[in-house]
């Protein structure tokens, strides 16, 4: 009887990184970093130093709250320490959501629904100034539209910086103004 020969072992790679390839990657419509992600107008602007860096967050907060309320799913930073207290049911996970919609009416009610319109082409459906331009300008030429456009999200982005400022500023206020009474001892 002779010995049995074994068969190769084969292991199948395990896919670790789901980012672009390196060919999409490098037609620069992606940002560095990770998770890579698709670079937006708001990049552009911040780049080019029309926005400041407030702004851009508050794009990114906007569009995380929009994503959460509408598509009920939320990301979190690598460095985020899950809250071991609260574990959702069906219900109080809705109820956050709401929460979340609320926030996204309260900007809609501060900003307007033009604002509104224009965060959404933003930072949801992902146009560039152009596309933007032929959808809000469509009488007038492609750059000045660009131009229009671009300066129409720069001054909404700050807006929205200063109304998540100002929000912050009446929550932290609420708080300082209510002095926990002593208790008898």
């Amino acid at each position: 009887m002779g010995k049995v020969a074994a068969r190769p072992r084969y292991e199948i790679p395990v896919a670790v990184d789901n980012g672009p390839t390196p060919e999409r990657a490098g037609k620069s419509v992606f940002t560095a970093g990770r998770p890579s992600r698709e670079q937006t107008v708001v990049d552009a602007l911040l780049k080019a130093q029309e926005i400041t860096q407030e702004a851009a967050n508050a794009a990114d907060k906007w569009y995380r709250t929009w994503v959460f309320a509408y598509q009920g799913y939320k990301e979190f930073p690598e460095n985020h320490t899950a809250n071991c207290e609260i574990r959702h049911d069906d219900l109080s996970w809705l109820m956050t959501r709401a929460d979340a919609a609320g926030q996204i009416f309260d900007v809609r009610k501060a900003l307007g629904m033009c604002g509104e319109v224009r965060l959404k082409a933003m930072l949801v459906e992902k146009l560039s100034f152009k596309q933007m331009a032929g959808v809000l300008f469509p009488a007038v030429s492609s750059d000045l539209g660009r131009k229009k456009v671009s300066a129409q999200c720069s001054l909404l982005l700050e807006q929205l910086a200063e109304f998540y400022a100002t929000q912050r500023k009446k929550k932290h206020d609420a708080e300082k103004a209510c002095t926990p009474v002593p208790l008898p001892v």
